[in-house]
């Protein structure tokens, strides 16, 4: 790249950078090409250290409108990792958590992903390792500690083909998004998370038909989740205000969720306010106890013997098999997970991505020398 083109983007990412940070009175929003403009040059890199990082925060003070985030997701779309479409019966649930962890409760999402796949309703999830600012325990290391070392996979072909033949798949930043994982440190020098931490809670890697499940805290959140996902032609899609942040649904106060499905171009939204009481499923959530217990909790459930964490799971897969089309009514969800935990039917798929993984992962696996898009 020469100088002369290197100083023209510098200008370019400088003009963008003066729109959103100009302040309360006089900034404005970018467009949705604009903004995916901005991004694709965050990810690239393709600006000073200054300038991207002035950008984080100026974006996280204005607070980005759903046109916005619709431009950013554009651009991970672009340049991110997609998984392609999988024969299946039912929609694809696409679990799209905070990547910088728990630090409060203990994660659900892998038991209920794996409830799910052990009926037959296919998951992906995507994510990183410990994220600044609040190094909460992430995904890929509760998968770790249950002998799923996604992190072994170093290209999307061996993802795909895991996915394809088990019904789950996981995206690891890392390795698989590294202009995205690149970024991370900035995160660190700013203090606080930008809007890109945003961005991964609406982002989904899977090309096919899906189910898009965001977690959020702050209601604004699900409005600009929303009308960004009605932008760029999503769907069906689900919001939940979960547990931090994710797409857990807590047990010890009403879960609030939104049901959205777009038709001719316009959004229907049903309110969905889950009472855990009402099915026998109220109690304080669980604790995020040591890594170490929480892999024996994982472990105990998935043999069948019941304890909170199974609980929370069959609480959480319940709502999200009726959500798939995998049963008619959530109760019948209920009794599907609490069918899979009972049978047996999650050791056997927990052993059959062991084996998958620890096949695409050999060196004698033709895939592991492909190039990951």
């Amino acid at each position: 790249m020469s100088d002369r083109l290197t100083n023209e983007q510098h200008i370019l990412f400088r003009d963008l950078l003066k729109k959103v940070g100009s302040g309360t009175h006089t900034s404005k929003s970018l467009s949705r090409e604009e903004a995916a403009v901005a991004t694709e040059m965050l990810l690239r890199q393709a600006a000073t250290p200054a300038q991207i990082g002035a950008f984080m925060i100026a974006q996280r003070i204005k607070r980005p409108t759903p046109t916005e985030l619709a431009g950013m997701l554009d651009a991970y779309d672009q340049l991110g990792p997609r998984l392609s479409a999988i024969d299946s019966l039912y929609p694809v649930t696409v679990f799209c958590n905070p990547y910088d962890g728990r630090s409060r409760t203990a994660p659900i999402t892998p038991l209920t992903a794996l409830i799910l796949v052990a009926a037959d309703a296919p998951v992906v999830l995507h994510g990183s390792g410990r994220m600044p600012t609040k190094h909460g325990l992430p995904l890929i290391e509760v998968f770790n500690a249950l002998g799923l070392d996604w992190q072994t996979l170093i290209t999307l072909e061996q993802v795909q083909s895991v996915f394809a033949q088990t019904g789950l798949g996981f995206v690891y930043q890392p390795i698989l998004f590294p202009l995205a994982e690149a970024l991370v440190d900035y995160r660190e020098q700013i203090g606080k998370r930008p809007t890109l931490a945003t961005v991964e809670i609406m982002w989904s890697p899977y090309s096919g038909r899906q189910n898009v499940v965001s977690g959020y805290v702050h209601p604004p959140t699900e409005e600009r989740t929303q009308i960004a996902f009605t932008e760029r032609g999503i769907d069906f899609f689900t919001t939940v205000k979960g547990l931090e942040g994710s797409c857990d649904i807590a047990r010890d106060r009403t879960a609030i969720i939104s049901l959205n499905r777009l038709e001719a171009g316009n959004l229907k939204t049903e309110r969905l306010l889950l009472h855990p009481r009402d099915y026998g499923f109220e109690s304080k959530d669980p604790v995020l106890p040591s890594l170490e217990t929480l892999s024996l909790d994982y472990r105990e459930a998935i043999a069948g013997k019941p304890n909170e964490i199974s609980r929370s799971a069959v609480w959480n897969s319940g709502f999200y098999l009726w959500r798939a089309g995998r049963v008619e009514s959530i109760e019948q969800g209920f009794e599907l997970a609490n069918a899979m935990l009972a049978s047996g039917a999650l050791q056997q798929k927990l052993q059959q991505i062991k084996s998958c993984l620890d096949a695409q992962s050999s060196p004698h696996s033709p895939s592991r020398f492909l190039v990951s898009s």
